[in-house]
């Protein structure tokens, strides 16, 4: 079974500028939960602090509690929490090796005993390119189109097992076909994995998420199921944002 994440009272900021003021927020095991909210509202710097990459960015502070299994992330060694909670960012970051060694990288960075062919298969099952790939594993990543390079980049995440999976609008450079495929790739991690998504396209939330949450000027207004916040939203703001009133 995936972990959930319990976030309680997380401020975050650069540079003496608060950008999350108190975020408050249960993360559902084994479940799709979107982010959604206007530019600038928190939520990339969210996902950032969960696996503490916000720590590269200088004169950033950081306070609160996120807990995962019951330990605080923010007191874990870096690179086991980086084990635990992968990342796949906006734009396809491959890098310049062959497909096979993509996907071999963490398993191989962290000394991980597992059967390499096995996991390379799985991995780009889950993300829904082995179909494509499975005779081009020798190829450089590089080769790929950026579909194929963002799928890569998902199986290289999911190769050493995490638990959480922090997705920061994985298909906004991708065409729609290429969406379509990633969005297949998500809705297969269900059950498996733990998964929090940044996403600006409202119909895409709607299509893979189980919990969708709303942020605006770095707080939560609104968060439930999916389906609650997109038809009967408890807040005024909500409304207006899915009505693409502003934002």
């Amino acid at each position: 079974m995936p972990s959930g994440l319990k976030i309680n009272d997380l401020y975050a900021g650069y540079n003496g500028t608060q950008v999350l003021k108190g975020i408050n927020l249960d993360v559902q095991p084994g479940k799709v939960t979107a982010l959604i909210g206007p530019s600038g509202c928190g939520k990339t710097t969210l996902l950032r602090c969960i696996n503490r990459l916000s720590e590269l960015t200088r004169n950033c502070h950081v306070k609160g509690y996120i807990g995962l299994d019951g330990e605080d992330v923010l007191n874990m060694d870096p690179m086991l929490l980086r084990r635990k909670v992968g990342m796949v960012f906006q734009k396809p970051n491959p890098f310049p090796m062959s497909i096979r060694e993509n996907i071999l990288y963490g398993v191989k960075a962290g000394n991980l005993k597992v059967d390499s062919q096995a996991v390379i298969q799985s991995s780009l099952s889950k993300a829904a390119v082995w179909d494509e790939l499975k005779d081009r594993l020798e190829d450089n990543a590089f080769g790929l189109s950026v579909g194929q390079q963002q799928r890569v980049c998902i199986a290289r995440c999911l190769a050493i097992s995490p638990e959480v999976i922090l997705m920061d609008e994985p298909a906004a450079s991708l065409d729609p076909s290429s969406a379509a495929k990633v969005e297949a790739s998500i809705l297969s991690l269900k059950d498996e994995y733990t998964v929090m998504i940044i996403t600006h396209n409202m119909q895409q939330a709607k299509r893979i998420s189980d919990t969708t949450v709303f942020m605006f000027q770095g707080e939560i207004i609104e968060a439930g199921e999916t389906d609650q916040v997109f038809n009967h939203p408890w807040r005024q703001e909500t409304r207006e944002y899915i009505d693409g009133r502003f934002g």
